[in-house]
């Protein structure tokens, strides 16, 4: 749904009016305006045009004497728990925008949306509608960073249907959908190739009125975007293509040869390297194990390559910079080469989130806005279960649906784990719906502490997750590495050997599934519950990928004991004798 609301509306004005305004700005409209006394309505074609509209004109454009406040009309039915929020300063990290929004409510999900506005745009859905409400009225038009909040409602097409009313555009049946909170899943041919290109040679690339751009787009079969606005002033800008991979290494030789030319042509006295955008969650993966990937391609392309520093991500930058040098045969090489090696790591995490939705009903990775845009996917979210009354203990005869997991991080990350006046623990163990504590250290100079942490599925899954990351994102792992923790779940002792299986058979077929090393310590004394420990260790879809297995075996040993188990005596009824 792309329809909007205009507010402040002069009495004067009229349907011509605004579409000299839309027009003057070319943003594209598909209905005639709907001009009422004091507001207006217009269709847009598509949420890039409705959000063109709402930054471009909102707050900014004066009509008659008023100016115009454009926001998306939404109905009061669906003004329940969707928010988005503009004009959040650029520098932002996540972590004060959660705090921040951490203060109105629960945030099941909070998605940044592309635009080509100097400031972010996100979209934020909170667990209730009183949440929502509440964050609208206290964030709307509040100052941060010099910058003020503008929060509206977006259509929750969860809600329940009020009334129907006609629609003023009856040119056939209402749309469906709403504002994306994230890209659809992309096929592997439509990942695009980012490059990042020196402001003074833009204008060669595009061409004299975009001749050479139009050219090289029908060359190379591929739609080619130049974010000239992004970044004002900044001295490179971002350019997307998108095609095959083939199409993308076509298109990259031919803009990497008019630079060049371009460089000579105006004694452009440095080197011009090819700058390629990779999104963070990639990177480790291309570099390798104590870099040896990157080495590798530098070894088998004769190029020189470097990443730029974890520093420089922010909300709005979660793209490192890969700096390619060489001449332009053996930078192509190295650019298909590292962009084989994102196109995989894409492929295996859309592959292992598409099996971690399967193994846990109902998991919403949108709601984790950790992951690049492309390989998201999952249904609605699944509300969090009432947790179980074991506190630390395994969740063995507690509520089916709550697990008690043990994460050892390291000791130095305990601080920053807990956050100012434990902040950030809280704010964790709300975002992800778990029972989250750190034990005390078991002695003074122990290197890794126990992270206890309590609740279905669904939990575990954001908390791990979150938890992952914020290690690498403190540098508590170097660039270089990859983020492996060991995680204990228990399991009762006579359940053990199910887990490890005939001759150690199920436990070496879980870590070639999973990639995680699955140890279940032999000679271990079971304790006062009779249970023991198996240890898991790896990257973080690893672990869960092993955990998950691993809790199937013991609800498959559970139903075996319910069916053995005698059904109990009527209340009430002796059993007759004899």
């Amino acid at each position: 749904m792309n329809k909007l609301y205009i507010g402040n509306v002069s009495e004067e004005a009229t349907e011509k009016d605004f579409e000299s305004v839309f027009e003057s700005r070319k943003i594209p409209y598909t209905a005639p305006f709907l001009v009422k006394s004091g507001f207006a309505f217009v269709d847009c074609p598509d949420e890039k045009a409705a959000m063109k509209a709402i930054t471009e004109l909102s707050d900014k454009v004066d009509l008659l004497g008023k100016v115009l406040r454009v926001e998306y009309s939404v109905p009061k039915h669906q003004r329940s728990c969707k928010l988005q929020i503009r004009n959040i300063p650029p520098h932002m990290q996540w972590e004060a925008l959660d705090s921040m929004l951490a203060e109105y409510g629960t945030v099941e999900s909070c998605e940044q949306v592309n635009t080509d506005t100097e400031t972010a745009v996100v979209n934020v859905r909170y667990s209730t509608r009183d949440q929502a409400r509440l964050a609208l009225e206290k964030l709307n038009c509040a100052m941060t960073e010099n910058c003020s909040l503008k929060v509206s409602y977006i259509p929750d097409e969860n809600a329940p249907e009020g009334p129907r009313r006609r629609s003023f555009n009856s040119r056939g049946p209402p749309r469906t959908g709403s504002p994306s909170m994230g890209p659809r899943p992309r096929g592997h041919a439509d990942m695009p190739l980012r490059m990042s290109v020196p402001m003074q040679f833009v204008g060669a690339i595009i061409g004299k009125e975009g001749g050479t751009i139009r050219n090289i787009t029908k060359q190379t079969h591929s739609k080619i975007d130049i974010h000239r606005k992004e970044n004002a002033g900044a001295a490179e800008k971002p350019i997307t293509i998108h095609s095959t991979p083939e199409g993308c290494t076509s298109a990259c030789q031919i803009i990497m040869d008019i630079m060049r030319k371009e460089a000579v042509d105006t004694k452009f006295n440095e080197d011009v390297p090819l700058k390629i955008l990779v999104h963070n969650n990639f990177v480790g993966r291309l570099i390798g194990k104590e870099g040896r990937n990157l080495k590798k391609i530098e070894q088998d392309t004769g190029t020189q390559i470097s990443i730029s520093s974890y520093q420089d991500l922010t909300m709005c930058n979660p793209e490192r910079v890969v700096t390619i040098m060489g001449s332009i045969e053996n930078v192509i090489k190295a650019q298909e080469e590292i962009m084989k090696k994102v196109l995989e790591s894409h492929d295996s995490d859309r592959a292992a989130m598409s099996l971690q939705s399967t193994m846990i009903p109902g998991l919403n990775l949108n709601s984790l806005g950790l992951f690049p845009s492309g390989p998201q996917c999952g249904g609605p979210s699944m509300p969090s279960m009432p947790l179980g009354a074991h506190g630390g203990h395994s969740s063995y005869g507690a509520h089916p649906e709550s697990e008690c997991v043990n994460l050892f991080i390291p000791a130095q990350a305990v601080g920053t784990m807990i956050g100012r006046q434990g902040a950030h623990i809280k704010q964790l163990s709300h975002f992800a719906g778990a029972s989250i504590k750190i034990a005390p250290a078991e002695e003074k100079e122990s290197q890794l502490r126990n992270m206890i942490i309590v609740g279905p599925p669904e939990a575990q899954f954001k908390a791990q997750c979150r938890i992952f990351s914020k290690l690498k994102e403190e540098n508590f792992f170097g660039p270089k590495e990859e983020v492996k923790l060991e995680a204990q779940i228990k399991v009762p002792s006579f359940a053990a050997g199910r887990v490890i299986g005939k001759g150690g058979k199920t436990v070496t077929e879980l870590q070639n599934l999973s990639c995680a090393e699955v140890v279940v310590p032999r000679d271990q004394t079971p304790d006062e519950n009779d249970e023991v420990v198996v240890k898991i260790t790896g990257h973080f879809f690893a672990c869960q990928l092993a955990q998950r297995k691993i809790q199937e075996i013991l609800a498959q040993v559970r139903r075996q004991q319910q069916q053995v188990k005698p059904p109990p005596s009527p209340q009430g009824h002796m059993p007759r004798r004899k």
